[in-house]
């Protein structure tokens, strides 16, 4: 006799891509979807995103939708409400390890767990946790940027300020999109304005 699945089935989604490449604009509709289909829907952000707004997801395009700030993946477990159907969590590359075991039990319990974030850190090496929740996910969506130097696909950060640190929250004034050919993943402060 063949199994049968019984209740909701839940999967991961993950959108991943440069910065300004529209991954939290396609989060946003994915979220709005599944709120225009009546879908209990939860959205975090860590807390260390507060560019544009403390209680919004917003893209560069300034599309926007409302988020809660969370310090840490067991922050998200702990407040997900049992009858959310569908998690959106954006910038995910700014979580701890702890949010790959976090959208596993979260999609087991039958939720869709939608992630956005950078595949990418500013030397064009894989931002973690970014490549374990890919290894994990159901879906994944690529997005790509334009070269702001050439007009080529794009799907490097080029970072435009000194810094040694790996997360450096900014957006247009100390990041643009680069392609393959125009990435420089160490810059000196001649190149940065050429």
């Amino acid at each position: 006799m063949e199994a049968q699945i019984r209740g909701n089935l839940g999967w991961i989604e993950v959108i991943c891509g440069s910065m300004f490449s529209g991954k939290s604009e396609e989060l946003i509709r994915r979220l709005r979807r599944a709120q225009i289909a009546r879908q209990r829907v939860q959205i975090f952000k860590p807390r260390i995103d507060n560019r544009y707004a403390e209680d919004h997801i917003v893209s560069h395009s300034d599309q926007k939708i409302a988020s809660q700030l969370v310090g840490s993946s067991k922050e998200i477990m702990d407040f997900t409400d049992i009858r959310t159907e569908v998690i959106g969590i954006d910038e995910a590359q700014f979580f701890d390890k702890e949010i790959v075991n976090v959208a596993n039990r979260l999609a087991d319990m039958g939720k869709r767990v939608i992630l956005a974030g950078l595949d990418q850190d500013y030397l064009g090496r894989p931002f973690e946790p970014m490549p374990q929740l890919l290894a994990i996910a159901e879906y994944i969506t690529k997005t790509l940027a334009i070269c702001v130097r050439c007009g080529n696909p794009a799907n490097r950060t080029q970072r435009l300020i000194e810094s040694d640190e790996i997360v450096v929250v900014g957006a247009a004034e100390i990041y643009e999109a680069r392609c393959r050919r125009c990435f420089d993943p160490l810059p000196s402060p001649a190149k940065k304005h050429q």
